[in-house]
C-alpha cells in the first residue's frame, strides 16, 4: 500500500455540503462550491453536487477543465489573465472581473466562438484584494462592459478576510446590496447575482438575513465545516472529510536540542529548541513540499510535531500510549492551507472512500 495517503471520506464530506447549502438557501442564498483545495479532482467534486451546490467554482482554469463533464454551471473565481482568455470562456460559464481590458478579451474570444460569457464585476469593500475600491470606476465600467458584445454583465461581488483580513459585516453587505440598486436605477437593467463572499460571511447568517445576497462562494466551510471569520466548526459539519496517513521510517531515542553551533536550516531560518532531555523521536515520509505544518493536527493527541525538512516530518512521540515501530502509519487531520498542499502535491496519493 502507497503512502503518504490522503483519505476523502465521501459521505462526510455530502453531508457537510448538503448541511450548508439547505442553511444558505433559507435565506435565499445559493452556493458556489469552490474546489481548488482538491484542485478540481471530479470524484469529489460530485459530492459537491449531489449535495446540492448550484454552482462550481475555481480559480484555476486547469481545473475548470477537469470539472467539464459535471453538467452544473462553472464560475472562474480568480481575475482571467488576458492570456487565458479563450480558454475562460470555454470552460467558465461566469467570471469575477475587475478590469475592462480583460472583459475586451473575453467578449473577442467569446463572439469567435458563438457564445455569451457572464460577467460579475468586482467591488472591493476594504480587503484590499480584488476589485473596484471608487464607485465611480465601477459606474464607468458598468457603462463601457453594456456596450460590449459576447459578454453579459450578471452581477456583483466581493471578497473579504483572503488578504487584509476584513472580517465581512452586515454593513460590508448593505454597501454591496445599494450598489447593485445603484446600478439597476441607473443603467436600467437587471443583475441576477450578488456574491457577498466566501465561507468568512456565514456568520452573519446566524443572526441575519442577508438582504440581496443571493451568492456565497463556499471552500473551506464545505470541506472542513468551519466558517472561515472566526473558525467556529458549524452545526452539523463534520472537520474530519480528509484524513492524512504517512509512514514512520524511523524510531529513535535523540536529545532534544542539536549538538554544535547552529546556523540556518534548509529554509534559511535559525531554528531554536527547548531541551526536553533524550525524548523518542519518530521521522516520517513527508516534509514541507508536501504539507503545512502549522495547519496539521496530529489523530494521536499524545504526539508533538517538532518541525520538518522538504521531505521529513520529525515528530515526538514521547508522551503517546502507541509504541509507533518503523512502517507504522501515522494519522492527521488538516486544516485548509494545509489539505490544499497536500492535495496539490504530486507525491501524496489520494483514496476516496
Amino acid at each position: 500500500m502507497a503512502y503518504p495517503k490522503l483519505i476523502v471520506d465521501y459521505e462526510i464530506l455530502k453531508n457537510n455540503v448538503k448541511t450548508l447549502v439547505n442553511l444558505c438557501n433559507t435565506k435565499g442564498i445559493k452556493v458556489a462550491g469552490v474546489t481548488k483545495v482538491f484542485c478540481g479532482n471530479p470524484q469529489i467534486a460530485k459530492a459537491y453536487v449531489e449535495g446540492g451546490v448550484s454552482f462550481l467554482a475555481d480559480s484555476r482554469i486547469e481545473n475548470l477543465q477537469r470539472l467539464k463533464d459535471l453538467d452544473v454551471p462553472k464560475i472562474m473565481l480568480r481575475l482571467p489573465m488576458i492570456s487565458e482568455a479563450e480558454k475562460i470562456v470555454e470552460y467558465a460559464d461566469i467570471s469575477l472581473n475587475s478590469e475592462i481590458e480583460t472583459i475586451r478579451a473575453l467578449s473577442e474570444k467569446a463572439l469567435e466562438k458563438n457564445l455569451v460569457h457572464k460577467v460579475i464585476l468586482m467591488v472591493d469593500l476594504g480587503d484590499l484584494r480584488e476589485g473596484y475600491y471608487n464607485d465611480e470606476d465601477l459606474f464607468q465600467a458598468v457603462e463601457e462592459v453594456l456596450e460590449l458584445k459576447g459578454v453579459k454583465l450578471v452581477g456583483l461581488g466581493t471578497n473579504l478576510t483572503c488578504y487584509g483580513g476584513v472580517i465581512p459585516s452586515i454593513e460590508h453587505m448593505d454597501k454591496l446590496n445599494r450598489l447593485k440598486k445603484e446600478i439597476e436605477e441607473k443603467f436600467n437593467i437587471e443583475l441576477e447575482i450578488l456574491s457577498g463572499g466566501n465561507s468568512s460571511s456565514l456568520h452573519l447568517l446566524s443572526d441575519h438575513d442577508l438582504q440581496g445576497i443571493n451568492n456565497l462562494r463556499l471552500g473551506e466551510s464545505l470541506v472542513l465545516g468551519t466558517e472561515s471569520a472566526y473558525g467556529q466548526q458549524l452545526a452539523g459539519t463534520r472537520s474530519d472529510a480528509f484524513k492524512l496517513q504517512v509512514q514512520v521510517i524511523e524510531v529513535k531515542e535523540k536529545p532534544s536540542v542539536p549538538t554544535g553551533e547552529i546556523g540556518r536550516d534548509a529554509f534559511g531560518k535559525v531554528p531554536t529548541f527547548v531541551d526536553r532531555g533524550v525524548r523518542k523521536r519518530i521521522l516520517c515520509a513527508i516534509g514541507k513540499q508536501d504539507i503545512d505544518l502549522d495547519t496539521l493536527y496530529p489523530v494521536d493527541k499524545g504526539i508533538t510535531i517538532l518541525g520538518a525538512s522538504s521531505d521529513h516530518l520529525i515528530l515526538d512521540g514521547s508522551d503517546s500510549e502507541i509504541d509507533y515501530k518503523v512502517g507504522d502509519i501515522v494519522e492527521f487531520t488538516m486544516h485548509y492551507v494545509c489539505l490544499l498542499r497536500a492535495m496539490t502535491s504530486e507525491y501524496i496519493k489520494k483514496e476516496l472512500i
